[in-house]
């Protein structure tokens, strides 16, 4: 396992230092699901709920979330993204699984640390704002399976998830 870099060596947390690592061009990709009941995603891809278009609305705060990424998450540096994109597409019901939203952020930068948390916290951000838009007519929705699909940048170069 590699070497936690927000401890010192005393074991506090702290900041990375990365004033000395070269620009370029960095893209994560984050996915998540909100697992919901069929009738339920019906009215959201019909538009039939109350509070608005639930998808659009998603779509926003993943956006704004990426953004205010350090606002939120203590230790990370405030970045210049280039560009942030929250995909949220309907899943058919399965018996395994129920109806589903499935959530797919990317996040770009040209800079000196990754995006990945960006990415995560779009997902996180959109899997709530569906959970807050649609509870009065399923509080029994689940948000599933955030995580980092894959990175491209960086000294560590490509990561994917293995499926």
């Amino acid at each position: 396992m590699s070497e936690l870099t927000h401890l010192d060596a005393a074991g506090h947390a702290h900041m990375v230092d990365v004033g000395a690592k070269e620009v370029t061009q960095r893209e994560a990709v984050a996915r998540g699901t909100v697992v919901m009941q069929a009738s339920t995603l019906a009215l959201i891809v019909a538009g039939g709920l109350p509070k608005g278009d639930v998808l659009a609305v998603a779509r926003i705060a993943g956006i704004m979330a990426a953004k205010r990424t350090p606002d939120i998450v203590p230790l990370c540096h405030p970045l210049m993204l280039t560009h942030v994109a929250v995909e949220i597409t309907p899943a058919a019901p399965t018996q395994a699984a129920g109806a589903a939203l499935l959530i797919e952020a990317t996040v770009r930068t040209n800079g000196k640390t990754g995006v990945e948390m960006e990415a995560l916290t779009a997902v996180s951000a959109a899997a709530l704002t569906i959970y807050d838009m649609c509870k009065a007519v399923d509080r029994a929705m689940r948000i599933t399976d955030i995580r980092l699909a894959q990175k491209r940048g960086g000294k560590s170069g490509e990561w994917i998830l293995e499926a």
